[in-house]
């Protein structure tokens, strides 16, 4: 985590006259540290007047009005024409999200007004609290506890493991396997195992841009408590749920 060390020598006196105070800064090597705050991992801005996002274009995504961070965007648009150039096409489904956006999708879950992938209606199908919130998180995080909030993470072409294994998908996946961390992208969310015991079911479409977000996780790590995650419906399981050790810090190594 790049942080900014501020020396200060105290005035000592060896005369009638006080030395003068002398301080001495150190430029951090990048400005990721005006991210590393708890409203920006939480999601609490807007993307759209955020100096650091930048609107996608169309070119880039089958959706109007989404962001990602301006070096993530970047990164990723050079990832699209070396994909393209390799008879793949690149399309980002869904970018930042911040937390009224979160929320929207936990809610509707939630309440049951959308259904889970799985065909379950989580309103009425499970009483128990814990059972329903780890039931959405299979797939979806708590508002607050999200990684699109910080702009680093897309989700690609498709929203189904399924997609990814077979015909043109596959080609797509293998492809991102083989080239994606050469342009900082990692998949965040692999299958569950020795590497990667907690969290989030697999996602084959989810990848994040490490350069910057290995900073906001560490920071996440450091900083983050369930308690923080509040004003929404089920929010009262997020201690119970540990959801800040078990689904935030619940990612491959590789992307830490």
């Amino acid at each position: 985590m790049p942080i900014v060390l501020l020396a200060c020598k105290q005035a000592i006196e060896v005369t009638p006259q006080p030395k003068s105070e002398v301080i001495t800064q150190v430029e951090p090597q990048n400005n990721y540290n005006t991210l590393q705050t708890i409203n920006f991992i939480t999601g609490n801005f807007n993307p759209a007047s955020h100096p650091e996002f930048d609107l996608i274009p169309g070119l880039y995504t089958n959706k109007s009005g989404i962001y990602l961070h301006k070096e993530a965007l970047d990164s990723f648009k050079e990832m699209y024409e070396a994909a393209k150039a390799a008879g793949i096409n690149l399309i980002i489904k869904s970018a930042a999200r911040n937390f009224n956006y979160q929320k929207s999708i936990w809610e509707a879950k939630w309440s049951g007004a959308r259904t889970l992938s799985s065909g379950i209606n989580a309103q009425t199908d499970i009483k128990d609290p814990a059972d329903r919130a780890k039931e959405i998180m299979k797939y979806s995080a708590m508002p607050g506890a999200s990684r699109h909030h910080w702009g680093t993470d897309i989700d690609l072409n498709a929203f189904d493991n399924a997609y990814f294994s077979s015909g043109e998908g596959k080609v797509l996946y293998d492809w991102l396997l083989a080239n994606a961390s050469k342009y900082g992208y990692y998949q965040v969310y692999t299958p569950k195992g020795s590497e990667r015991p907690s969290g989030y079911e697999e996602e084959k479409w989810h990848w994040t841009y490490k350069p910057i977000s290995k900073y906001l996780t560490a920071y996440a790590k450091a900083t983050m408590k369930d308690s923080l995650l509040s004003g929404f419906s089920g929010s009262e399981t997020a201690s119970q749920l540990k959801v800040t050790e078990q689904y935030i810090l619940g990612i491959h190594p590789s992307c830490h």
